[in-house]
C-alpha cells in the first residue's frame, strides 16, 4: 500500500496540525518578546514572534479567501512558521544545556557543602555523637570530623591533629597541617586525623558560602563589553523589523515576485537575524572563566573585572606583603642604657594595638618583650607611619619612622622616642617573594607597566624595585598619597592595584581592579573586587592569564554573532535562504558561540605562559 501525501497538502489539515504548534510557540516568544519590549530593549524573541506570527497570518488570510482554488497555496506558510518555532525551541533546550556547564564551578562548590555533620553533646558525663543538619548548627557547638570527612563548616581545632586538602578552596596543591589552635574552613577535606572542633560561625556566613554569594554576583554581572552589545541589540531588532518590512515591498512592488515569495524573503530576514548568538557571547564566556578562576582560588566579584584587567597596561603594587614576603626580620637594636626592659614592653603594648604586617611581625617574634599589661590613656595610629600614646603619668611615646617621630639623621626604619627625645631604634629587613621577578617579567613581555608604590623608606624601595626590574617606583608615600596618585592614575585610564595592607583600602577601593590576598587585611579584602585565596605571585600571573583567555573569547563570539548577521541578512533579502534554512543556521551559530566558551574551560593556565 502507498501511503498518500495528498491530504497534507490541504490547508485546513496543515491548520489544524500546526495549531499546537503556534499556540505553544507564540505564547512562548510573545511573552518574552512583550517583557522585553516593555523594558525598552527589545530581544530576539521579537523577532522570532513576528515572523511566526506573520507567517501564520498571511497563510489564514490566504486560506479564507482563496481555500478551494489553486491559487491558495501561493499564501501557505503553515509549515514554514510552524518549522521555524521547533527548530528554535530546539536550540533553546540545547543552549540551555550548554550553559548549564558552564556553571560547574558553581555547582562544583555548591557540592563542596555538606547536609549533615556530627554533633558531640554531653549525656551522663560522656560524649555523643548524633547527626544533625549543618543549617541548625549554631556558633559554640562540638562536632566530632574524621578521616575522609569533608568539614561542614567553619571551625576551630580544640583536639586532635590532622592533615587537610584545601585545594578546591585556596588551590594550595599541598595538604596544610592543621594542630589545636587553627582555624578550619567549611568544604574542605580532612585528609587524616581524627578531630574535635568548636563551631565559630553560621552556615550563611561561611568562607565557603561567602565565596559561592561571590561567584554568582560575578556571573551575573555585565562587563562593559556585553553593555556594548546590549545597546547594538536594543537598534538592531528595530532595524531587522525596518530591512524585513522594506524586503517585502521591494520584492513586491519593484521586483514583482508576487506576495508568497515576498513574504517568505521578508520572515527569511526576519528569523536569519535573530541577535540570540550577540546575546550569549559574553555571559556564557564570563561564567566559564570566573569558574575556571575559582577553581584555582581566584574570586572575582564582577564580568567587569575580568575585561578591565585583561585591558589595563598599568599596575601598581604595594610592597610589603605584596612583592616582599612581610616576614620581617629586625636587627641593629639600640635602646637607652638601663631601660631595655622597660621599652621593649612599652613597644610592646603600642604595637598590640596596630594592625600594620610590620607590627604583627614584632609582636609575634617578640612576645618575650612583654613583661605586664601597659594602661594607655591616649591611642593614635597613623597609618602607615606611626603610633602615638600617652601613658597615664603624662608621658607621650612615639614608635614609628623617623619624619614621624621628627628625629633628623636617622637611618633606622623604626625608631621610640619618650617626650620627642629619642630612646630606642631598630631595622628591619624583608625579602621578595616568591615568583616575584618571573610575574614582573611576564607582566613586560604583557606591555603591562608595573609601579611600586610603597610608604617604606626610599633606599628600600629603590633596592627591591632594581632587583624586580621595576622602573617607576614612589617610596614614603602616606596613604592619603597613595590614595591621590591611584585617583590621578585612575582618571587617565582603568588601572589595577595589588595591596594587603589596612592602609592600602581606600586606593583599592577606587582602581577599576583592586585585589588582595586573602590572608590580607579584612578591610582590604573587601575593599578589593579580585581576591587570591593562595598567597603567591603565581595566583596573580594566572588571574591575568584567565583574564586576557576570557576577554579574547568574549571578542571571539562577538565577532562570530556579528559576522553571522552581516554575511546571512542579505542572503536571506535576496532570496537564497529559505526561512527554515535561517532557523537552522540561527541556532548552529548559537552552539557555536556556547562551544567557543566551553573551549575556555579547557585552554591551559600554564605558569611560564606569556
Amino acid at each position: 500500500m502507498v501511503f498518500s501525501w495528498a491530504p497534507l497538502h490541504n490547508p485546513l489539515v496543515q491548520l489544524i496540525l500546526s495549531i499546537p504548534v503556534y499556540t505553544m510557540g507564540l505564547w512562548y516568544f510573545g511573552k518574552s518578546a512583550y517583557h522585553s519590549l516593555k523594558s525598552g530593549v527589545p530581544n530576539m524573541d521579537v523577532l522570532i514572534f513576528i515572523g511566526a506570527a506573520s507567517a501564520l497570518f498571511y497563510s489564514v488570510f490566504g486560506t479564507y479567501y482563496f481555500y478551494g482554488t489553486h491559487k491558495v497555496h501561493e499564501y501557505l506558510f503553515f509549515e514554514t512558521g510552524a518549522t521555524i518555532i521547533s527548530l528554535v525551541l530546539f536550540g533553546n533546550v540545547i543552549e540551555k544545556r550548554s550553559v548549564k556547564k558552564t556553571t560547574n564551578a558553581l555547582k562544583g562548590l555548591s557540592a563542596m557543602q555538606v547536609k549533615t555533620a556530627k554533633l558531640l553533646t554531653m549525656h551522663e558525663g560522656n560524649l555523643h555523637s548524633q547527626e544533625i543538619e549543618v543549617s541548625l548548627l549554631k556558633k559554640g557547638d562540638l562536632l566530632q570530623i574524621n578521616s575522609g570527612d569533608i568539614i561542614p563548616i567553619d571551625a576551630d581545632l580544640i583536639e586532635g591533629e590532622g592533615d587537610c586538602d584545601e585545594r578546591l578552596m585556596s588551590g594550595e596543591s599541598l595538604p596544610v597541617h592543621k594542630k589545636i589552635g587553627d582555624k578550619l574552613v567549611g568544604g574542605t577535606i580532612l585528609i587524616n586525623g581524627n578531630l574535635q572542633v568548636r563551631v565559630n560561625t553560621i552556615l550563611r556566613d561561611t568562607v565557603l558560602s561567602q565565596i559561592i554569594e561571590m561567584v554568582k554576583k560575578a556571573q551575573g554581572s555585565k562587563p562593559q563589553i556585553q553593555k556594548l552589545g546590549d545597546q547594538v541589540s536594543a537598534i538592531f531588532v528595530p532595524a531587522v523589523v525596518a530591512i524585513s518590512v522594506a524586503t517585502f515591498l521591494f520584492s513586491f512592488f519593484y521586483l514583482s515576485l508576487g506576495s508568497a515569495q515576498s513574504m517568505l524573503r521578508a520572515v527569511a530576514v526576519l528569523v536569519i537575524s535573530c541577535p540570540c548568538a550577540m546575546g550569549l557571547a559574553t555571559p556564557t564566556a564570563i561564567m566559564v572563566g570566573i569558574g575556571k578562576a575559582a577553581k584555582r582560588g581566584i574570586l572575582i566579584k564582577g564580568g567587569d573585572v575580568l575585561e578591565n584587567f585583561a585591558k589595563s597596561d598599568k599596575i601598581v603594587f604595594d610592597k610589603t606583603g605584596t612583592l616582599t614576603t612581610g616576614n620581617f626580620l629586625f636587627a641593629n637594636f639600640w635602646f637607652e642604657p638601663k631601660q631595655e626592659g622597660v621599652l621593649k614592653n612599652i613597644i610592646f603594648g603600642m604595637e598590640k594595638h596596630s594592625s600594620h604586617p610590620i607590627a604583627r611581625a614584632l609582636i609575634e617574634q617578640h612576645a618575650n618583650w612583654f613583661v605586664s599589661t601597659l594602661s594607655f590613656t591616649q591611642i593614635q595610629e597613623e597609618k602607615g607611619r606611626g603610633m602615638m600614646v600617652k601613658d597615664e603619668h603624662g608621658i607621650v611615646w612615639k614608635f614609628g619612622s623617623a619624619n614621624y617621630c621628627q628625629i633628623n639623621g636617622s637611618e633606622a626604619d623604626l625608631l621610640l622616642t619618650k617626650n620627642d627625645i629619642l630612646v630606642a631604634y631598630l631595622s628591619i629587613s624583608d625579602s621578595l617573594k616568591e615568583g616575584a621577578k618571573d610575574l614582573i617579567s611576564y607582566l613586560n613581555t604583557q606591555q603591562v607597566e608595573s609601579i611600586l608604590l610603597s610608604g617604606d623608606q626610599k633606599k628600600k624601595v629603590m633596592e627591591i624595585a632594581s632587583n624586580l626590574g621595576i622602573t617607576n617606583f614612589l617610596a614614603e608615600q602616606l596613604p592619603a598619597q597613595k590614595l591621590q596618585y591611584v585617583v590621578n592614575a585612575q582618571a587617565k585610564k582603568p588601572l589595577v592595584m595589588v595591596g594587603d595592607g589596612v592602609n592600602d583600602a581606600p586606593a583599592l577601593s577606587k582602581v577599576s581592579v583592586g585585589i588582595s590576598f586573602a590572608k590580607g587585611s579584612d578591610i582590604a579584602i573587601q575593599a578589593a573586587n579580585l581576591v587570591l585565596m593562595r598567597n603567591d605571585l603565581i595566583a596573580l600571573k594566572e588571574a591575568h592569564i584567565i583574564s586576557k583567555q576570557t576577554y579574547k573569547t568574549i571578542q571571539q563570539n562577538l565577532f562570530w554573532a556579528f559576522f553571522y548577521n552581516i554575511v546571512c541578512i542579505p542572503l536571506a533579502a535576496a532570496g537564497f535562504m529559505h526561512p527554515m534554512l535561517g532557523a537552522l543556521s540561527m541556532a548552529f551559530s548559537d552552539v557555536i558561540v556556547i562551544g567557543n566558551s566551553l573551549l575556555l574551560g579547557i585552554k591551559k593556565v600554564k605558569a611560564n605562559q606569556s
